[in-house]
């Protein structure tokens, strides 16, 4: 795993704790946890098409992909 998943990883945990103050509901916190964690990547994975815009920050096939790979796993 590289440092930038371990650093998603530990962003959705203290995203989590903040979320769930008993953390003896370790079924529910780990649903949080992992959930924020996926988002974090789908998130990263549609800024990376951002790269690919044009130097005004449009481009008609950058904004399709960002919002094809949102869509496709629910991230609004």
């Amino acid at each position: 795993m590289n440092e930038r998943i371990r650093e998603l990883a530990r962003q959705a945990d203290a995203w989590a704790r903040e979320i769930v103050t008993d953390l003896r509901e370790i079924p529910i916190y780990n649903k949080i946890r992992d959930e924020k964690f996926a988002e974090l990547i789908v998130e990263e994975c549609a800024e990376v098409c951002d790269l690919y815009a044009m130097p005004d920050g449009t481009s008609e096939t950058a904004i399709i992909l960002a919002y094809a790979i949102r869509r496709k796993f629910g991230v609004e």
